[in-house]
């Protein structure tokens, strides 16, 4: 519990609406989208400016109290979770957009801006924000930096790594880093890198560069069914191997189709076991070439349908059913578990073999949805958690998947982040040497461990006692958080 003197000093701080501790007020924020972790906050802090920012963190670094920094909360990987007796930080506040300059194509913005948003104001320039997750009508930038998130669009753009210059960014004593700037390089260590996509642990962020691309001068999509999915899965590599780089390649299976048809209407077929969505862009020549190429690819492998959209309004309906199906899978099933793991696209043919086997193993159906160009997968695992067991069931069926990423040369995590799902995960995926390497990186910028504490990174002594646990088939817990 948080002292009545800390609680005094932080509402001086920022004005009486900003911070909230009734219970009422604190339940919107018990969850990031990964709903079956939950925990309520002791309060939560909404600073209007950076200046309030520094002041709120300065101030908890002096008591020894934890932060959690929070966007929008649309997160995946109980990444935002609360932490008792300590701050929720929520940026939501700080969303202005501060900057757009079309000459070099940058926006500055602040971390509570929207995603789409970005690309909205800068379209009267001709110009666009790349990175595209799902939720990118919801999430924030701020939170796309924290988790280094993708989208459709990422095989040929690339992940929210690719696409910033710089960054404004506050430690827990309160000090401020500026990192990177409007250039395309700076000197030093490459620390743009290192803190996107650490989680929140390491600063907060105020402040984000992005690059801006210039709107293609025509893009489409191409629609293929199949009536195997590991045809489908290969198909994603023949695109590949034949010289194409798709600015998008989506992949869903029957169950993820036919929800999301039923849910957007998006001309999908459904008498198919695999679909796959193949964007082309760049100048006329370019696409229309590309267009040929990857029909013909599609014909050789194996698609009994092929379409190709017609216009713009037919692209962005094909999108649409793509973008809505994790809301879609949502009407099949009380509950749903969200996957996110990476593998080589070469075994994209095997892994869905070994979920569909894993599916009928554990009697839970499992929803295909994923970027198959890049290889980052989101099975999505209906369930029941009024059953007995469900959620429980649930999660081994998702950490065997994560283990069969690892298996076949890929990663736990491709955006959503480890957070505190996967945290078991990472003494799968990394060996005790490069654990310690990731805890003296934490230290090195919060040595007191107070942003984000238990999450991303687990303590050495927990992958033994893990371990331990699955060797004697003990049912494992949610993971614990340290309590302030």
């Amino acid at each position: 519990m948080l002292s009545p003197a800390f609680l005094s000093q932080l509402r001086r701080l920022l004005p009486p609406h900003c911070v909230l501790n009734e219970r009422e007020d604190l339940l919107p924020f018990e969850s990031d989208g990964l709903a079956a972790y939950r925990n309520t906050p002791d309060v939560v802090a909404l600073p209007e400016n950076e200046a309030q920012v520094a002041a709120i963190l300065q101030l908890c670094h002096q008591h020894k109290v934890a932060v959690v920094a929070r966007g929008a909360g649309t997160g995946l990987s109980a990444g935002a979770l609360p932490v008792d007796g300590a701050v929720l930080l929520v940026l939501a506040k700080l969303n202005r957009i501060k900057a757009i300059d079309p000459l070099a194509r940058t926006a500055t913005v602040e971390p509570g801006v929207r995603n789409q948003a970005i690309s909205e104001a800068a379209a009267s320039h001709g110009l666009y924000y790349a990175p595209d997750p799902s939720s990118q009508i919801a999430c924030s930038i701020g939170g796309n930096v924290a988790e280094n998130s993708g989208g459709v669009h990422c095989l040929k753009y690339g992940l929210t790594v690719h696409n910033i210059l710089g960054l404004r960014a506050w430690t827990i004593d309160g000090q401020l880093l500026e990192i990177g700037g409007e250039s395309l390089d700076a000197p030093g260590y490459d620390l743009l890198a290192l803190l996107t996509g650490s989680e929140g642990m390491l600063a907060v962020i105020t402040e984000v560069t992005v690059k801006l691309l210039p709107r293609p001068e025509r893009a489409q999509v191409v629609l293929a069914a199949f009536n195997d999915v590991a045809m489908a899965g290969a198909a994603v590599g023949n695109i590949i191997a034949a010289g194409v780089i798709p600015a998008g390649l989506e992949m869903m299976d029957r169950l993820a189709i036919q929800a999301a048809e039923a849910f957007v209407h998006a001309g999908y077929p459904l008498d198919c076991e695999a679909l796959l969505l193949c964007e082309v862009d760049g100048v006329n020549e370019e696409v229309s070439a590309d267009i040929f190429t990857v029909r013909k690819v599609l014909e050789a492998s194996g698609a009994i349908e092929i379409r190709t959209a017609e216009s713009e309004e037919q692209r962005l309906k094909f999108w649409a059913g793509r973008k809505a199906a994790f809301p879609a899978v949502g009407r099949l099933a009380p509950d749903y578990y969200c996957m996110d793991g990476t593998i080589p696209r070469g075994q994209l043919p095997h892994v869905l073999k070994r979920i569909g086997e894993m599916s009928a193993e554990f009697g839970l159906a499992v929803a295909n949805v994923f970027h198959a160009g890049d290889g980052n997968l989101h099975p999505l695992i209906l369930f029941d958690a009024n059953q007995p067991d469900g959620l429980h069931k649930a999660e081994e069926f998702g950490a065997r998947i994560l283990e069969l990423c690892v298996e076949v040369g890929g990663t736990i995590t491709g955006e959503h982040g480890v957070g505190l799902e996967k945290i078991r995960q990472m003494c799968t995926q990394f060996a005790t040497p490069e654990l310690t390497r990731f805890h003296e990186v934490k230290a090195a910028f919060d040595p007191d461990r107070l942003l984000n504490p238990g999450k991303a990174v687990p303590e050495l002594h927990r992958c033994a006692e893990w371990g331990a646990m699955h060797v004697h088939g003990g049912q494992l817990p949610h993971p614990e958080l340290p309590r302030f």
